[in-house]
C-alpha cells in the first residue's frame, strides 16, 4: 500500500507538473506587489513548506456562496497527504475529504522560483479538471500569505490564502476573497489540520516557525 501511494504521487505530480509547464514561464515575469504579496524574500526560501511532508487529518468550514452575503457554512474532513518533490523546490498536496454536501479532491501544486524567493500555489479540482491561477508569496515570521487575481461568478476578484498556527503536528489555512481590490475580505474556507500520530515532520523551515 505504500508503494503505491508513493507511485500513485508521483504520477499525480508528473501530470500537473507537464500542464503547468508553459504558464509558470509567464508567471515568472508577474509583479507579485501588484497582487500584495510586498517585496520578494530577501533569503532562500526553498524549505518553506518541509514542515508540512507527511500526512494529516484536516477538518475544513467552507462557505457555500461566496460575496453574497450567505452566512452557510459546510464542514468536511478527511485526509491530506504531502509529497515533497524536487528536493524541496516543490510540493505536492493531495487531498480528500468528505461533508455534508459532497465529495472533495483537490490537488495543491507549489513551485519555488529561485529568482524572485517566492512560492506559487496551483490548485487543481477533480471535478474541473484544471489548475486555477497561481498565488504567489511566502513566508515570513511564521505566516504564509500567498495572492492572486481571477473571476468568481463572471466578477473580478482578488485570492488571498494564509498559512498560520504552524507547528510540529498542527497548522492552519485560510482563503478568503475581496471583491473590492482589497479594502475588505470575507473568509470563505478555513482548515486546521493534525499530523497524524506516529508521523514526524522531515524538515521544518526557519521561515515558517
Amino acid at each position: 500500500m505504500a508503494k503505491w501511494i508513493k507511485y500513485t504521487g508521483a504520477y499525480l505530480a508528473m501530470c500537473l507538473l507537464v500542464v503547468f509547464l508553459h504558464p509558470q514561464q509567464g508567471v515568472a515575469q508577474q509583479d507579485p506587489s501588484t497582487l500584495g504579496t510586498g517585496s520578494p524574500q530577501a533569503q532562500d526560501a526553498r524549505d518553506g513548506f518541509d514542515f508540512e511532508i507527511g500526512t494529516w487529518k484536516t477538518h475544513i468550514s467552507r462557505r457555500l456562496h461566496p460575496l453574497t452575503g450567505s452566512a452557510t457554512w459546510v464542514q468536511y474532513d478527511g485526509t491530506s497527504v504531502v509529497h515533497k518533490l524536487w528536493d524541496g523546490g516543490a510540493s505536492l498536496v493531495e487531498l480528500k475529504a468528505d461533508g455534508s454536501v459532497g465529495h472533495l479532491e483537490l490537488a495543491y501544486l507549489r513551485l519555488y522560483n529561485p529568482q524572485s524567493h517566492q512560492w506559487s500555489m496551483n490548485v487543481a479540482n477533480n471535478s474541473v479538471g484544471s489548475l486555477s491561477p497561481p498565488a504567489i508569496g511566502g513566508f515570513k515570521d511564521g505566516r504564509g500569505e500567498f495572492y492572486d487575481r481571477e473571476t468568481y461568478d463572471g466578477r473580478p476578484i482578488l485570492v488571498r490564502f494564509v498559512i498560520s498556527d504552524i507547528t510540529r503536528n498542527s497548522v492552519h489555512f485560510e482563503q478568503a476573497y475581496s471583491g473590492d481590490d482589497g479594502k475588505t475580505w470575507e473568509v470563505n474556507w478555513v482548515a486546521t489540520d493534525t499530523r497524524v500520530m506516529g508521523e514526524s515532520a522531515s524538515g521544518l523551515s526557519g521561515s515558517a516557525i
